[in-house]
């Protein structure tokens, strides 16, 4: 179990300066997306409205540790329980992060921190004080052990102090790396170079993550592309890279949105192998529509395939890949003819409820729109620590709820 401390943070400004890559790169005004945490009656609420987690500076410590022992003394805490350090600016540049750490050092509890670019680690040598304090976990963004690259790509003011800070979070604690893939940048040759040095260094796991540089990949906070220019890696080509890779390296290779080759994520039910899995659900006893992802869609088509009911639930694809990422405007694109009167969508998805109630009614067919589970799967970023044996009762129930959510809701046949 993580417990978050959250420690804030403005992208871009708590990181020292975008990366080329980033995500929040392009976004110049308020984006409000609606979502289920919104009020009934109204779009918008701090989840889903972009102003709120990009007008937020640094938290003082004081102020992180006061609400995270709120938060530990309304929980009944397992004894394996870790404090995840995580904000929308970059952790290693948090300027009290020693004595956040400390702080919580003094509660007997390990940390994790949570992704951090090392952009902020102008000395090594902090990181034997976090290691001191209580540090045992790490995500760290490596993009690549060549120093230029690391210069050129992240704005690293000293990418050697950062690679040699990420060198010695191998060595004395578990760090996750991660990579996001540029073709024709650090691809290659230079992915091969640093999966040898975090592999020689002791890293356990890396995590490859697809560019993405198109609305449907995900920029749903801005159109425009964040590098123009960069030709898209398909999903398939994407794949291999992580097939091949964790069949080179002695570390735990996994890629997000696609594959885990360990576990079978995303969507280990859909393997046939796994197919006695699905005897396990309970039977479908009703019809509904399942709107998805462009990924998500094959997988969740395949499962309800096996389990013989392909005929009363049908799978409808968004152009938006992410399923977690769809809006209104993904769900404005869908043929209402293909639609049948129970409709379930993605629990996370940045769509509020009156709105998707809007849009699915549009044609005068009054139908009913429920929010499934919050997630079907486990991509490379969940699965990196999960087991084969995790993932599958992981969507074993999920898609339990699933059905029982269909079921429920749905019209018999």
């Amino acid at each position: 179990m993580q417990i978050m401390a959250d420690v804030g943070g403005i992208p871009g400004k708590n990181c020292r300066g975008f990366c080329k890559y980033c995500y929040f790169k392009n976004v110049k005004e308020t984006k409000i997306l609606g979502c289920k945490n919104c009020p009934p009656g109204q779009v918008g609420c701090p989840h889903c409205t972009t102003e709120t987690n990009m007008t937020r500076d640094y938290f003082p410590a004081y102020h992180v540790l006061s609400t995270l022992q709120t938060n530990i003394f309304q929980t009944e805490i397992p004894q394996n329980t870790m404090i995840n350090i995580t904000g929308d600016g970059d952790v290693s540049c948090y300027p009290d992060l020693l004595n956040l750490t400390q702080g919580i050092s003094d509660m007997n509890l390990p940390i994790h921190l949570g992704y951090t670019s090392g952009k902020g680690i102008d000395n090594p040598d902090i990181v034997d004080k976090l290691i001191n304090n209580g540090v045992v976990e790490t995500t760290y963004t490596a993009f690549s052990t060549n120093p230029l690259l690391r210069k050129e790509w992240m704005n690293d003011p000293t990418p050697d102090a950062s690679i040699e800070a990420l060198k010695r979070f191998c060595e004395s604690c578990d760090v996750h790396a991660a990579s996001i893939i540029i073709p024709g940048v650090n691809d290659g040759e230079e992915l091969a170079r640093t999966c040898e040095n975090l592999e020689s260094w002791g890293a356990k796991a890396l995590i490859l993550m697809r560019f993405a540089n198109t609305r449907n990949q995900g920029l749903i906070l801005n159109d425009d592309p964040i590098i123009p220019g960069i030709k898209e890696q398909s999903l398939d080509e994407f794949e291999q890279l992580v097939i091949n890779t964790s069949k080179e390296y002695n570390l735990r290779i996994t890629g997000t949105p696609v594959c885990d080759p360990e576990t079978d994520s995303p969507y280990a039910l859909a393997k046939d192998k796994n197919k006695e899995y699905l005897e396990i659900l309970t039977p479908v006893k009703a019809e509904a529509t399942i709107i998805t992802s462009k990924i998500s869609a094959k997988y969740i088509r395949k499962i309800m395939d096996n389990l013989g009911v392909s005929d009363h639930i049908n799978v409808i694809a968004t152009e938006q890949e992410i399923a977690c990422l769809i809006t209104e405007h993904d769900l404005r694109q869908i043929n209402l003819e293909e639609v049948k009167d129970t409709v379930i969508i993605p629990g996370r998805c940045f769509v509020h409820d009156m709105v998707a109630e809007e849009i699915f009614r549009s044609d005068g067919n009054f139908r009913l729109i429920h929010r499934g589970p919050d997630m079907l799967t486990a991509d490379g970023e969940m699965s990196g620590t999960l087991t084969r044996e995790d993932v599958l009762k992981q969507e074993l129930y999920a898609f339990e709820d699933l059905i029982e959510l269909i079921n429920y809701m749905g019209v018999k046949f």
